[in-house]
């Protein structure tokens, strides 16, 4: 995969994790608190606000004991999912791998055998939407595109105030000044498979893919993602400008969603999720070597 391929490279040439594997765990209050009360009883390594506005504190914990308690709490989990980070995951496990090879006395303590993580848990977490927008119509007018909408949507003109989905399998798209609310039809998807279930895929198959004739998300230059932190008047704008056609807003994936998915083997599908907190890249530096 090229992107594991891009990530490997990085890490290879630098000898170092720049950006940490994004994990979510089940809420253990216990540790939650251990972590809570560290941070307020004792003074943050950086502290500052960036650029964005968003700010940034970081603590270093070098007590022996407190490690121990952390180390004991976290390996009482069940698990703990990767819900950001997949290629960056592949690729420290691939760069690892390379590195014990060139190594074969190693004894498993060496910093090459771990990479960067930051663990959030599931309930200091948020899941943001992430939307989509489309250079055209694959030769459709509006009005046909809304009629071919309605085999599988009950689809209703909402006018030009921003509509944002408030359930799943709700969605809406705005084109041409308006905005259309989209609820999928029952029997349109499948509520006992965990990917045919998700809105990304409800959406991808039966308006990307059967009616725009876009079928890979990751290379086809006609269709763009945007993240939800920067809200449904982004979308608008993408529109209004003339730069994409279309725009389509989705519900948020659910925590529940992510572990039922993680939990059955599979893997989201591409741009599914928008998750913060976000941690800056460079922030915390791994070095392998």
């Amino acid at each position: 995969h090229e992107k594991e391929e891009d990530r490997m490279k990085m890490v290879r040439i630098t000898d170092a994790n720049m950006e940490p594997v994004f994990f979510s765990y089940p809420a253990k209050p216990e540790l939650d608190n251990l972590i809570m009360d560290y941070a307020k009883s004792n003074e943050a390594e950086y502290d500052f606000t960036a650029e964005d506005g968003i700010g940034h504190h970081v603590w270093v914990i070098r007590e022996k004991d407190v490690i121990e308690k952390v180390i004991k709490l976290f390996a009482e989990l069940p698990a703990t999912y990767v819900a950001d980070g997949h290629h960056r995951t592949a690729a420290a496990a691939l760069v690892g791998k390379e590195k014990r090879e060139k190594n074969p006395n190693y004894n498993g303590s060496e910093e090459f055998n771990y990479f960067l993580a930051v663990h959030f848990p599931d309930n200091q977490l948020s899941i943001i939407d992430y939307n989509r927008v489309v250079k055209d119509l694959n030769g459709m007018s509006v009005a046909e595109l809304v009629e071919k909408l309605g085999e599988n949507f009950e689809v209703e003109k909402m006018g030009p105030e921003i509509y944002k989905p408030t359930k799943l399998h709700e969605f809406s798209m705005y084109v041409e000044g308006n905005w259309y609310k989209m609820v999928a039809k029952q029997g349109t998807y499948n509520d006992n498979d965990p990917i045919g279930v998700l809105d990304v895929t409800i959406m991808s198959s039966l308006v990307f893919d059967k009616l725009l004739d876009i079928k890979d998300l990751r290379t086809d230059k006609r269709i763009d993602f945007v993240g939800g932190i920067r809200g449904l008047g982004e979308l608008v704008k993408r529109v209004d400008s003339g730069e994409m056609k279309a725009a389509f807003a989705l519900y948020p994936v659910s925590m529940k969603q992510l572990i039922d998915i993680a939990d059955t083997g599979n893997i989201m599908p591409p741009k599914t999720t928008w998750f913060e907190p976000k941690l800056r890249s460079g922030l915390i530096v791994h070095l392998l070597d």
